[in-house]
């Protein structure tokens, strides 16, 4: 069977799509579900942000490691999405409240960036919320100001 990459899909020379797959770079992904997909963006997420970590460490300002961290991702062919507005809506009325994702990734995951000296309850609870506006899955808490990045990414699910 001849297949045709068309966007982000793979299709038989029938036109029906067999099978969905994530195209990343050179790597490929096949996807069963979308928390799959969001799943499998997570990892390469972390990954970049384990690069910027590396080159910049510790003690920035949120905004320096956001735009390297979307720097990283679109090299990797990710679409990302920055300080995008979520909208409360309230009895059918938008509050007009101008909360902010810090990051959205191939619409699926939310990535909220801290520079701060701990991570407090406040911080997973601004994910959830953002993930509960958004009806997303997936979001990912990451705190640049510590040693180790791995002891600042929290993943949280809704």
């Amino acid at each position: 069977m001849t297949c045709y990459k068309y966007s982000r899909h793979f299709f038989n020379h029938e036109g029906t799509k067999p099978q969905s797959f994530l195209f990343v770079g050179s790597a490929i992904f096949r996807l069963n579900t979308m928390n799959e997909r969001a799943d499998q963006l997570s990892g390469l997420i972390i990954g970049a942000a384990i690069e910027v970590h590396r080159c910049l460490g510790p003690g920035l300002l949120e905004s320096a490691y956001e735009k390297a961290l979307v720097f990283e991702l679109q090299k990797k062919g990710l679409q990302v999405r920055t300080q995008e507005a979520v909208p409360v809506i309230y009895k059918g009325h938008d509050l007009q409240c101008n909360y902010r994702l810090d990051l959205l990734v191939e619409g699926l995951v939310i990535i909220e960036l801290k520079s701060v000296e701990k991570l407090l309850p406040i911080h997973k609870a601004q994910v959830i919320t953002y993930l509960k506006l958004k009806r997303l899955w997936l979001g990912l808490l990451i705190n640049f100001n510590v040693p180790v990045l791995k002891q600042g990414i929290i993943r949280v699910v809704n």
